[in-house]
């Protein structure tokens, strides 16, 4: 399993641990990765993500997952999260129809 947010891409980064005496060594900036279960309220079912804190915290600002769906660019997002955008617009236009 990929350490990759399934909704915002945020993946691992790499710098350097810089000692008092600046010796430089090679280092990894992991994400807040947390297992999750979002209500999606098109599909009224729980979907699971891996995603990072930061982006649970821009799903509760914009207004719940299928309104971060709705903004989100597909190259950012998981195949699985892409699956999911896909079904809410779907039963949104059933729903309008």
């Amino acid at each position: 399993m990929s350490r990759r947010c399934e909704l915002t891409g945020v993946a691992v980064l790499s710098g350097n641990n810089v000692s008092h005496a600046h010796n430089k060594t090679r280092r990894k900036f992991l994400p807040n990765l947390c297992n999750v279960s979002l209500l999606s309220d098109a599909l009224q079912q729980k979907v699971r993500f891996r995603i990072s804190a930061r982006a649970l915290r821009t799903v509760e600002h914009r207004g719940g997952l299928d309104a971060f769906l709705a903004k989100a660019k597909d190259h950012e997002l998981s195949p699985r999260a892409r699956l999911v955008k896909r079904r809410i617009a779907k039963k949104l236009e059933q729903a309008t129809a």
